[in-house]
């Protein structure tokens, strides 16, 4: 075997072949090494499925290098000499390979990447392309601004990427966001087309039978496992997006409904952030569908605006306050994360529909995590740190780097704002209108203070009695403070009583 002269380290989340480590590879002399390793797989408790996703995908792209002629060597997770984490697993294969250099792409969790670059080993960092903005840039963006905003953050990379502009720089339709339009109920009649699935082939199956094993006491299923793990799979997924959800995305993409998992989404999220999927494509395939008129304008700026506005928008701000970031906690909460989360074993049925297709599937969409699953974290004034390990545990697309300041900031708003400038709370008013989860709860989402009413409402109200000191100088809050000051001096107390058993029944273990 020839010598190494340069050692590529690829994570799992990294599995694209324009990786810039990857560029100006001389297949002759340099050798591309994967690791699976039971820290990075059980750090939190990954959902089975998610460690599945990763795995086989790691093992196909190792087998389409070596087809391209590619030297890899590949450590699975059985290997006997496996020391099991990251860093030294490339010390092992430093001093077997005697490298000359050694090459890496920026990790997405700052705690991966602060060991890699404490390890000792003289590593060579690329920045990551697959991101339309740096981090630098977004640091620069960031410089003197007390508060940040994703709306004029969004509007510097629609003019960087030149999407939906017209040639005057102008946004496409006289306004850049058109979010207004993008909040419609599913209504009765309207069916979602079926989910595409993807059968585990040979390698998939090896790897479900490894976490199968391994993994046998994380919470999730694995028997549902259908999501792509190649380059190809991923593209016909995001091939069945455009055919058949793009068009009814922007108008759905905020409702909920009960049994219907995923509705007009795309589900390319996991296989984006991992690297089967390139950003500047499928923003390329939205607007050219949007140009050739077979969607409407507030489905092809609200997808874009989830990819270059707020996708890229988190990244910035994990990137630029870690690792401090991670411990915010403004209201103080302690209050431990209730055993349903981990279970769906609730009788809210919307808390039951959430949890249930995310320990299902590993998949929620945007709307469910903000405003069922976290607005109830947030209301019950749960401990952002166990609120951020179940999403990062939990669902398929999750890396540090994206869970992180979507749910510290934006679930739990435990950056003070930072983030995002209020709070998501909602009563179960929204839940009513945004999906039909209400008609099937043990609850009555009309009352707010009987012993059958939806727990929501009190804690709604609760949530804002007692944090009124930090919220109520919030513009942004103003009308929810004045609809609770126009409330009789009875009903407040009555609020506040309801909302203070809910809460001790959270910490006697009871679930709802």
């Amino acid at each position: 075997m020839n010598a190494t002269q340069r050692l590529c380290l690829v994570l799992g989340d990294q599995l694209s072949f324009d990786l810039a480590s990857l560029q100006g590879l001389d297949i002759e002399s340099d050798t591309v090494l994967l690791v699976e390793v039971m820290e990075e797989a059980s750090h939190v408790p990954h959902h089975p499925q998610k460690i599945a996703l990763i795995f086989s995908a790691m093992r196909h792209f190792a087998e389409a290098l070596r087809r391209l002629g590619v030297r890899v060597h590949y450590v699975t997770l059985t290997d006997p000499n496996n020391s099991g984490s990251v860093p030294s697993e490339l010390h092992r294969w430093q001093a077997l390979l005697k490298p000359s250099e050694i090459h890496m792409t920026e990790c997405g969790d700052w705690r991966l990447e602060q060991s890699l670059k404490e390890c000792g080993l003289p590593i060579q960092w690329h920045s990551d392309a697959r991101f339309l903005c740096t981090r630098t840039e977004f640091s620069n963006w960031a410089k003197g601004k007390k508060q940040l905003r994703m709306e004029f953050f969004y509007r510097e990379m629609r003019r960087k990427s030149g999407l939906l502009l017209n040639g005057d720089g102008s946004p496409v339709g006289g306004a850049w966001n058109f979010d207004a339009d993008n909040r419609k109920a599913l209504p009765k009649g309207v069916v979602p087309p079926s989910p595409a699935r993807f059968k585990p082939d040979a390698i998939t199956q090896d790897v479900l039978a490894l976490v199968a094993q391994r993994f046998a006491s994380h919470y999730g299923a694995l028997d549902t496992f259908d999501y792509p793990v190649t380059h190809v799979e991923a593209q016909a997924l995001w091939d069945y997006f455009l055919d058949w959800g793009l068009a009814a995305f922007g108008d759905y993409q905020d409702a909920m409904a009960s049994n219907e998992p995923f509705l007009f989404h795309a589900r390319i999220s996991a296989a984006l952030n991992i690297g089967l999927l390139d950003l500047r494509q499928l923003c390329s395939d939205v607007q050219s569908a949007y140009w050739s008129g077979s969607i409407a304008l507030n489905a092809a700026e609200g997808f874009i605006r989830q990819l270059i506005g707020w996708r890229e928008y988190v990244r910035g701000v994990y990137w630029l306050r870690m690792p401090g970031y991670a411990e915010g906690n403004v209201f103080g909460n302690t209050r431990s994360l209730p055993e349903f989360y981990w279970t769906g074993e609730t009788q809210m049925n919307c808390m039951r529909q959430a949890i249930g297709q995310s320990l299902k599937h590993a998949y929620a969409h945007h709307i469910q995590r903000l405003m069922v699953t976290g607005n109830f974290a947030l209301l019950a004034g749960i401990a952002p740190s166990q609120v951020c390990e179940w999403y990062l545990a939990i669902y398929m697309d999750a890396f540090d780097w994206v869970e992180l300041p979507n749910t510290l900031g934006m679930v739990m708003h435990a950056d003070g704002g930072y983030l995002g400038s209020k709070p998501y709370c909602a009563s179960g008013q929204y839940i009513k209108r945004m999906s039909d989860y209400c008609r099937g709860c043990a609850y009555k989402v009309s009352e707010s203070t009987t012993d059958d009413a939806c727990p929501f409402n009190s804690l709604y109200w609760h949530f804002l009695m007692r944090h009124g000191d930090l919220l109520r100088g919030n513009q942004r809050m103003s009308m929810m403070y004045k609809n609770l000051d126009r409330m009789p001096e009875p009903k407040q107390q009555a609020l506040w009583q309801r909302g203070q058993l809910l809460l001790a029944q959270l910490d006697e273990g009871e679930s709802f």
